[in-house]
C-alpha cells in the first residue's frame, strides 16, 4: 500500500510546456567538443612558450610533454613535473591559462549543475504559474473527446495559457506539453490531482473522460472543489446522463446518441449532415455562438434582429426562437445565434 502511495506521488505531478531544446546526447556532444577546443588551445600556448618550461626528467619539452602538461593542468591533478620558470611562461599561466582551466572545468560540470538547478528552476516556473492562472479551464481527458474540446475552444479565443489538461498517462501529457499546453499527470478521480491543476480556481472544466463511472466520479470531486465553476461532461451512455448530472455537471452530451443523431440525419440529407457537422466544428464556415443582448436589438422580436437567432437564454429557462416568450428580447437576455466564423471569433474575442 505504501509502494502505491509513493508511486502515485512520483507520477501525479504538473508539467509545464517548454522550449525546444537539444537532445542530451547533442548537448554532451557540444560540450565535450568545447572541452576538447580548450584543450587545444592550452596545449598551443605551452607548444610556443616550450623553452620557458622546465621538465624534471630530461629538461626539454617537446609536443608530447605540452599535452601532456595541459591535460594534468587543466584536470587540477598537477604533478609538479613540469613547471614554467620563465616569466613569460609564468604570465601566460596567469592571464591565459588559468581562466581556461576554469571554463573547462565548467563545461565538464556544467551537466551536474543543470541538474542540480533544474528543480529549483521548476519549482520556481510553477509558483508563478499558480499565481497568474486565474479563471481557466481544465480539460480531464485529452482523448479524441478532449482534443476535439481543447481545438473548439481555442478557435473561439481562449488562451493556450488559460488551458490545463489532466490526463493519468504521461505520454499523453508530454503530447499536450508539445502542443503548450500545461499538463497535470494524475487520477482525475482523486481531489489532489485537480487541486493540482488549480481547479478550485477554474471557470469552466471539461470532462471527456473514456468510461462513464470515471466521469461521475471527476464531476463529483470537481463540483465539491468548486461550486461556481462550469462543468460539461461527455458520456458514453444516455442512461448515465441523469446520474452525472446529478453529480454537479451542468451539461452533460450523449457522444454515442450525438454521433448516431448525425449520422442519421446524413443518411436522410447529406447536405444537412454537412451543415451540422459544420455549425459545431468552430472556426469555419458558420459557427453557433452564444452572446449577450445589445441595446440596439432591446425590444425587438427575435426574428427582428440582425443575425439568425436560434434559441434565447432568459435566466435559467432556454427558449426556442418561436416560443412567444422569447420576444421582446431584454438587455440581460443571452442569444445563441448563427454567425460566419469570422464574425464569431471577433464577437467571442470582444466578449
Amino acid at each position: 500500500m505504501a509502494r502505491r502511495a509513493e508511486e502515485f506521488l512520483v507520477t501525479s505531478r504538473v508539467k509545464l510546456p517548454r522550449q525546444v531544446v537539444d537532445r542530451p546526447l547533442r548537448q554532451v556532444a557540444k560540450r565535450l567538443l568545447m572541452a576538447l577546443a580548450v584543450l587545444v588551445i592550452t596545449v598551443l600556448l605551452v607548444w610556443m612558450d616550450r623553452s620557458g618550461y622546465h621538465d624534471n626528467s630530461d629538461d626539454s619539452v617537446d609536443f608530447l610533454d605540452s599535452v601532456y602538461y595541459a591535460t594534468v593542468t587543466l584536470s587540477t591533478t598537477g604533478y609538479g613535473d613540469i613547471v614554467p620558470y620563465s616569466a613569460g611562461a609564468r604570465l601566460t599561466n596567469v592571464l591565459l591559462i588559468t581562466p581556461l582551466r576554469v571554463l573547462f572545468l565548467i563545461i565538464l560540470v556544467g551537466t551536474t549543475l543543470e541538474v542540480l538547478t533544474e528543480r529549483t528552476r521548476e519549482e520556481w516556473r510553477l509558483n508563478r504559474w499558480r499565481l497568474r492562472l486565474r479563471d481557466h479551464t481544465v480539460i480531464i481527458g485529452f482523448g479524441t473527446k478532449g482534443r476535439s474540446a481543447l481545438q473548439t475552444l481555442t478557435a473561439t479565443g481562449v488562451k493556450q495559457e488559460q488551458i490545463v489538461v489532466v490526463d493519468p498517462s504521461e505520454k499523453v501529457i508530454e503530447t499536450a506539453n508539445a502542443e503548450g499546453y500545461v499538463g497535470v499527470i494524475g487520477d482525475a478521480t482523486r481531489s489532489d490531482v485537480l487541486l493540482r491543476a488549480e481547479v478550485q480556481r477554474a471557470h469552466q472544466i471539461v470532462i471527456a473522460t473514456q468510461r462513464d463511472d470515471t466521469a461521475v466520479l471527476v464531476a463529483l470531486t470537481a463540483r465539491q472543489l468548486n461550486r461556481k465553476a462550469k462543468i460539461v461532461a461527455a458520456v458514453r451512455e444516455e442512461e448515465n446522463a441523469p446520474l452525472l448530472r446529478q453529480s454537479g455537471a451542468d451539461a452533460v452530451i450523449t457522444s454515442a446518441s450525438a454521433a448516431g443523431r448525425l449520422l442519421g440525419l446524413s443518411v436522410l440529407s447529406p447536405s444537412a449532415g454537412a451543415v451540422m457537422e459544420d455549425l459545431i466544428q468552430q472556426g469555419s464556415g458558420l459557427d453557433l455562438i452564444e452572446r449577450p443582448v445589445i441595446k440596439a436589438e432591446v425590444g425587438l422580436s427575435v426574428r427582428e434582429t440582425k443575425d439568425l437567432v436560434v434559441s434565447v437564454l432568459r435566466g435559467h429557462r432556454l427558449l426556442g426562437y418561436d416560443d412567444p416568450a422569447a420576444s421582446p428580447l431584454q438587455l440581460t437576455d443571452r442569444v445563441i445565434t448563427i454567425v460566419r466564423a469570422d464574425e464569431g471569433s471577433s464577437l467571442n474575442s470582444v466578449e
